[in-house]
């Protein structure tokens, strides 16, 4: 039997940065990976993806090209986590792992048993029940990452961020797009102005939408043939290859947790929601508890985890998470949507208690000056003018969202932001300028 005091199984970025610090703080971590460090995120995610929407958007054609950057990008940051994770305090255990009970789990034929287990096991593809999803031209985003020639026609089924990002870049890479969403509108989480701004301008750039609707078959001919309903009208759509991007599961296959305290839902396992505690002294971060499939909110989770292991308060606001969408253009959110505000006063019966407030890139210097006058910032705010949302459609959305976000940590009013001195010219002048 192997002791340390914290065994991580999964070393994406949830797993990866809690073992860093808990190392930091005195404790003997094992991280157990049954595949390779860095999880979804780093192999077949948010940085493959961010690779290619930055060819996608510099313009480069060649598909060869492009994804052998993407495969030198991954490999290079790859080796940056295994070298934190050869830090000392901290052993890596390739394999499976398996609970045996709440404090012991093996790999094999070996047993590792630890005070305190953090589960950081991820998540994969949801493929839904579809007369023939089992097409050799089906494929999820992990192989999407992998493919060696550009599809002439691209079928997308499913308008989440993974579905629009790998529309925007395949798109620029000059396959024909089309996309089939279930849902009224895009990205279904998001504000729903900045969500049909979005689509309309790939609709621009030539990506085909078809919005409620939903997908019967898919037939295999010469093409791969999606059958699917619009509206009560029968449609088709011929494509070389189709992407299902229709959401993630939980990775809890395979762990043995019968064997635990630990209880799973329908979005994967059940965890306090300020701990993340799964049973006494387990914990499950990131998107194996289905709360909030991001990479930074695994690694806070983490970090909130291992605070509470050590009996230490943090500062950690969870409740404000930002997050993107690496399209054509940007998409970037925090905090309350409109909708959710709308849905709260009808709930309640009562008075609006909120603003939206607006500026449109067309009318920024920095915007006109670099042709990316396309988009909109919107900024929501409590009747005490403190700033509960923001979202923002266009060039470097990511980037400003990002400092409304530091903003509503601090409880910020609009009128604050507005006396905060901001660089002329740049994009971010829009926030003091929201009217």
């Amino acid at each position: 039997m192997n002791y340390s005091d914290l065994i991580i199984i999964g070393a994406g970025p949830g797993g990866y940065r809690a073992a860093a610090y808990a190392s930091e703080k005195g404790l003997s971590v094992t991280v157990i990976e049954a595949s390779e460090v860095g999880g979804t995120c780093l192999n077949c995610g948010c940085i493959p993806t961010k690779s290619l929407c930055h060819d996608a958007e510099t313009g480069k054609r060649n598909f060869a090209d492009i994804m052998t950057r993407k495969d030198e990008v991954v490999a290079s940051l790859r080796s940056g986590v295994e070298t934190i994770l050869s830090a000392p305090g901290i052993s890596l255990v390739r394999g499976r792992a398996r609970f045996v009970n709440d404090n012991c789990v093996c790999v094999g034929e070996e047993c590792f048993s630890a005070k305190d287990i953090i589960i950081a096991t991820g998540s994969r593809a949801k493929m839904p029940p579809i007369k023939g999803i089992d097409s050799p031209r089906i494929v999820t985003s992990t192989e999407m990452l992998a493919l060696k020639e550009l599809p002439a026609r691209l079928c997308i089924i499913g308008a989440g961020v993974i579905g629009l990002e790998f529309a925007s870049c395949f798109s620029a890479f000059g396959s024909e797009v089309t996309v089939i969403e279930f849902m009224k509108e895009c990205l279904p989480t998001m504000d729903s102005e900045i969500a049909k701004r979005l689509r309309k301008s790939l609709e621009k750039r030539g990506i085909t939408f078809h919005m409620q609707s939903g997908v019967e078959s898919i037939e295999e001919r010469e093409c791969a043939v999606v059958n699917f309903t619009k509206k009560g009208k029968a449609m088709q759509v011929e494509a070389d290859l189709i992407l299902v991007a229709t959401g993630r599961l939980a990775n809890t296959d395979g762990l043995n947790l019968e064997a635990t305290s630990i209880n799973v839902g329908r979005g994967g396992i059940t965890v306090d929601p300020d701990t993340f505690e799964a049973a006494p002294h387990i914990y499950a971060i990131g998107d194996v508890n289905g709360r909030q499939m991001l990479a930074h909110a695994a690694t806070y989770q983490g970090l909130r985890a291992v605070n509470h292991i050590l009996g230490k308060k943090d500062n950690i606001r969870l409740d404000i998470m930002p997050a993107a969408v690496f399209s054509q253009p940007e998409a970037a959110s925090v905090g309350f949507t409109e909708e959710q505000l709308k849905a709260e006063v009808q709930e309640d019966s009562g008075e609006k208690q909120y603003s939206c407030h607006k500026a449109l890139f067309r009318a920024n210097g920095k915007a006109l000056a670099t042709e990316a006058s396309e988009g909109i910032v919107k900024i929501i705010t409590a009747s005490d003018g403190r700033i509960i949302g923001a979202h923002i459609l266009g060039s470097h959305a990511a980037d400003m969202i990002q400092e409304i976000a530091a903003l509503m940590n601090c409880d910020v009013t609009l009128s604050q932001l507005r006396d905060i001195v901001h660089i002329h010219p740049t994009l971010a002048e829009m926030l003091t300028e929201v009217s």
